[in-house]
């Protein structure tokens, strides 16, 4: 019998009214099937047909407390009962930014969104505000959001990506606006030397630089030495802004994200993800001279921007990750270490080509026999994915669940049973995976 039967008839019964059966593209191409899920606590994710899940794609990143941690659900029932949306001001708006403004390097001012792609795109209006220039640079490989402007060179097809040393602003669906990807202005990331050559051509039209510290969507690649620093340097000689997309970083690498972690402070940054514990609610910060421009000539609006429940969220979860001088990152690093060094250790002990790069808290894994992958096309052309495709399915058939695209994600919530129970898992998958030919 099919082990995921229920999960298949309600995909057919959710195609009836929903498009594709999903609400975002992502879930399409999941493997076996989009599945059903019935509920979650700790580490642990259920299914409609009965499975139980050690969990390693955390809902793509949120739950870095575990899912339905007390503290959040206690703090979210409470503050519902005195209203969810006022149209108007309250304390926890004031709780939450001081929080950030204690705890992230850049931040001096802050504004809420609902979603990290809301908070990238008011990141771009205000640097063109205070900059009065429009383009942009951005890398191969890193993801921003899903708008025109941004959905630019994610995982561009190699045959029309262009030279590797002026690549093509390729755009990620149809439908898109030629005008808004001719925004853009694409490189590798990694190569300061090429970010340079760029700036002295067009310096005077760039609005600013973005970039994800460490390239999570693709590869979870940390920055070359001096990388972050270089581009620093690059938008301080050329009058850009430098913005951080710190969507997944953000209150997962540590309690002052990637710009404590790695030694860059950046002119505005974007949070989401970690720092709601589950509940939608993202944010922009940044120096006090550009953020102040909000409150002058540059619209940021939203009807949702900064509800009851999305503030008590965070201020509930950054209680959590704060209290006993941030504990919880210590617990997610022992156990993402033993998880990382154990998955190596197997592949080595088989003679397996799996590299496992990134932190203890966010980290990928890739079937390749490169020692690093360092940008987008190292990821696209050195990494077996439809072999690591077959590994994360005979990983589900075992009781443990990631993502596709090889990142992994750890929470406070993941035990070190949990961790052994995973390794086990993967020995098997792993051997199940390369016992088969390659695609």
């Amino acid at each position: 019998m099919d082990q995921w039967h229920r999960s298949r008839e309600l995909l057919a019964l959710a195609r009836q009214s929903l498009a594709g059966g999903v609400n975002s593209n992502v879930r399409l191409a999941s493997p076996p099937t989009p599945l059903f899920f019935t509920r979650a606590a700790g580490a642990l994710l259920h299914d409609v047909d009965g499975h139980t899940y050690i969990d390693y794609a955390l809902g793509q990143g949120p739950m870095i407390l575990g899912h339905s941690h007390p503290a959040i659900l206690e703090a979210v029932t409470a503050a519902m009962a005195d209203g969810q949306l006022f149209a108007g001001q309250h304390e926890l708006e004031i709780t939450v930014a001081q929080h950030l403004v204690r705890l992230v390097p850049c931040a001096e001012l802050c504004r809420f969104n609902l979603s990290g792609t809301e908070a990238v795109q008011a990141a771009l209006r205000l640097a063109r505000a205070v900059t009065g220039r429009t383009l942009i640079v951005r890398f191969e490989g890193h993801y921003h959001g899903w708008l025109d402007n941004m959905l630019v060179s994610v995982a561009p097809p190699l045959d029309r990506a262009g030279p590797r040393s002026a690549p093509h602003a390729v755009a990620g669906t149809v439908g898109q606006s030629p005008a808004a990807v001719a925004e853009s202005l694409v490189l590798p990331w990694n190569d300061l030397a090429l970010v340079e050559a760029l700036f002295a051509a067009r310096g005077d039209e760039i609005a600013a630089v973005i970039s994800e510290p460490v390239m999570c969507n693709t590869g979870v690649i940390p920055p070359a030495p001096g990388y972050l620093a270089g581009l620093r340097r690059i938008c301080d000689a050329h009058g850009a802004v430098l913005i951080l997309d710190e969507v997944i970083t953000g209150f997962r690498l540590g309690l002052h994200g990637a710009q404590g972690t790695l030694g860059v402070t950046a002119d505005v940054a974007t949070f989401g993800k970690a720092m709601a514990g589950g509940l939608p609610n993202a944010a922009v910060v940044g120096r006090r001279a550009l953020m102040q421009r909000f409150a002058q000539d540059v619209n940021h609006s939203g009807t949702f921007n900064a509800n009851v429940l999305a503030m008590a969220a965070s201020a509930a979860a950054l209680r959590e990750l704060e209290r006993d001088d941030g504990a919880v990152y210590r617990v997610i690093d022992a156990r993402g270490t033993a998880l990382m060094t154990g998955i190596r250790a197997l592949a080595a002990h088989h003679g397996l080509p799996v590299l496992v790069q990134g932190f203890p808290a966010v980290f990928h894994v890739a079937f390749t026999d490169a020692p690093a992958i360092r940008d987008y096309r190292e990821y696209a052309t050195g990494c077996d994915r439809e072999r690591y495709r077959r590994f994360t399915v005979a990983l589900l058939r075992r009781g443990v669940r990631v993502i596709e695209r090889g990142i992994w994600y750890l929470s406070a919530a993941h035990s070190t049973a949990h961790i052994d129970q995973t390794l086990a898992a993967v020995e098997a998958a792993l051997l199940e995976a390369f016992a088969a030919p390659s695609p």
